[in-house]
C-alpha cells in the first residue's frame, strides 16, 4: 500500500485535511517557489529551505503544497498527506476544484527561482540544478498511481499552456502549474526528465532521520533486513516501524558484522552500511 507521508520527507502536518475527488485520474502538479525576482545580470541568493518550510507552516499555510522539495540537497518537507488536497492552486468557486481533481493531486513546490545563486553559481533553470531527490519524488507519486507522462508536454519555458477541460478531467499524469485550468501562472519553466530505472532499495534518508520515536515504513523495512541478517537485538513486542533502542542495538550488530568498530558501530545508520544492507522499497 502506498504511504500517505513520503518516507524521505520531514513531516510538518498542517492538519485541515480534506478529500480529493476520486472520480478524476491521479495527478501531480509541478511548481517552483519563485520567491524572489532575479535576472541573468542581477542574480539573487537562493532562499534557505528552512525559511520556505517556515513560511508554509506559518503565514503561507493557505498556499501550502503537499511537498516542498530542495533540488540542491534532496531535502523534502511534507504538509498534507497524499490522500488530502493541498492549497497551492487557485480554485474558482463552482469550478473544477483544481486542488482536488484526482484520486490524488500531489503538488510539489521546488525550491527554485530563475537565476538563483548558490555557492557562487547561478542557475537559470530548474533542470540546471542537481535535481537531488527527483527519483524518490517520482517514485512516491508513482506509488499513488500518477503515471510518468505529461499530458500537456514536459515544461520547457515560462509560458502559459492551459489544459483543455477534457484533458484535465480524463488524463492523469504530471501537469505544470502553467497547465492547470483556472490558474494564470507560467511556472515551473522546466522540470527534470523521468527516471526510467527506479532503484529497488530505499535510498539513505540521512542519519538525522533516525530519531527516537520516529514511525515510518522505512524503519519497518530496515527491521526486517536486520532480522534477516541475523542482527536481531530487538525486545519482544516492540513496534517494528518505530525507531527505538532495539533498532540501535540491532544496527550496531550489523555495523560490527561489516567490520566497523568503536564510534563507527554506534547503531546510527550511515551511507556505507545502509547501502550494504539493501533495505527494500517500503
Amino acid at each position: 500500500m502506498p504511504h500517505p507521508w513520503m518516507p524521505q520527507a520531514i513531516k510538518a502536518d498542517l492538519g485541515d485535511h480534506a478529500p480529493c475527488d476520486t472520480g478524476f485520474p491521479a495527478k501531480a502538479i509541478a511548481h517552483i517557489t519563485a520567491d524572489r525576482s532575479a535576472t541573468a545580470t542581477a542574480p539573487a541568493d537562493l532562499v534557505p529551505f528552512a525559511r520556505l518550510k517556515g513560511f508554509f507552516t506559518g503565514s503561507g499555510q493557505g498556499r501550502a503544497p503537499h511537498i516542498l522539495w530542495d533540488p540542491f540537497t534532496g531535502a523534502f518537507a511534507q504538509f498534507f498527506p497524499a490522500t488530502s488536497r493541498s492549497k497551492a492552486l487557485f480554485d474558482a468557486a463552482g469550478g473544477t476544484r483544481t486542488n482536488r481533481a484526482g484520486q490524488v493531486v500531489i503538488q510539489i513546490e521546488a525550491l527554485f527561482f530563475p537565476h538563483c545563486r548558490l555557492g557562487g553559481k547561478v542557475f537559470a533553470r530548474l533542470v540546471d540544478t542537481p535535481c537531488e531527490g527527483w527519483a524518490d519524488l517520482q517514485a512516491w507519486a508513482g506509488s499513488w498511481g500518477v503515471p510518468d507522462v505529461w499530458p500537456m508536454g514536459r515544461p520547457t519555458s515560462l509560458t502559459r499552456n492551459t489544459a483543455p477541460a477534457a484533458t484535465w478531467r480524463s488524463r492523469g499524469g504530471w501537469y505544470a502549474h502553467a497547465h492547470v485550468p483556472e490558474n494564470d501562472h507560467v511556472d515551473p519553466g522546466s522540470w527534470p526528465a523521468f527516471v526510467s530505472a527506479r532503484p529497488r532499495f530505499e535510498p539513505f534518508p540521512g542519519a538525522s532521520f533516525f530519531q527516537a520515536g520516529r514511525r515510518s515504513p522505512v524503519i519497518a523495512a530496515l527491521h526486517g533486513r536486520l532480522v534477516a541478517e541475523d542482527c536481531d537485538r530487538y525486545t519482544a513486542g516492540a513496534p517494528a516501524d518505530v525507531w527505538g533502542a532495539g533498532d540501535v542495538r540491532s544496527y550496531a550488530a550489523w555495523q560490527q558484522k561489516l567490520g566497523f568498530e568503536g564510534d563507527a558501530a554506534d547503531g546510527v545508520p550511515g551511507q556505507v552500511s545502509w547501502d550494504r544492507l539493501e533495505v527494500p522499497r517500503a
